[in-house]
């Protein structure tokens, strides 16, 4: 099923988010699709703060992956792989052992490291369209896939 949030302007980003974690399951492994300036990092940070994460997040372009945690103590790791010139590099920083870990890893720049990606991996697009409004959408695994 085909799934899509249209967010019109930042005021309505955190309803946005709210919408997107209550329509995503058990999704623990989330890979934003977008252009350059499309908002990736903005929508992460809207949806850690509907988790309740009180640190301030910020996209980990030369760390790579940043760690939060959420108001009930859950580790959410958020990935920017926009620098990676090879798969070794992600590799290197074990992103198996956090992909594996069951906790919500939320993924910028998935392009560079597709290879890596579990069959399980929701694949969001990001949208700018042109009133500069954003279309968030993706396709629910089906229960065959889980």
């Amino acid at each position: 099923m085909r799934n899509e949030i249209i967010i019109q302007d930042l005021e309505g980003l955190d309803k946005a988010a709210g919408e997107f974690l209550g329509k995503i399951g058990d999704s623990r492994i989330i890979a934003f699709f977008a252009p350059m300036g499309a908002g990736k990092t903005t929508f992460t940070t809207a949806i850690c703060r509907r988790l309740g994460v009180g640190d301030t997040v910020c996209s980990p372009t030369f760390t790579i992956v940043n760690e939060y945690l959420t108001a009930s103590g859950e580790p959410v790791y958020h990935f920017d792989f926009y620098r990676i010139d090879n798969i070794a590099e992600a590799l290197d920083i074990g992103f198996y052992d956090y992909i594996d870990s069951g906790h919500l890893c939320l993924i910028e720049w998935p392009e560079n490291i597709v290879s890596l990606l579990p069959e399980e991996t929701l694949r969001v697009n990001i949208k700018v369209n042109d009133d500069q409004s954003r279309t968030v959408s993706w396709d629910s695994p089906s229960k065959d896939s889980l």
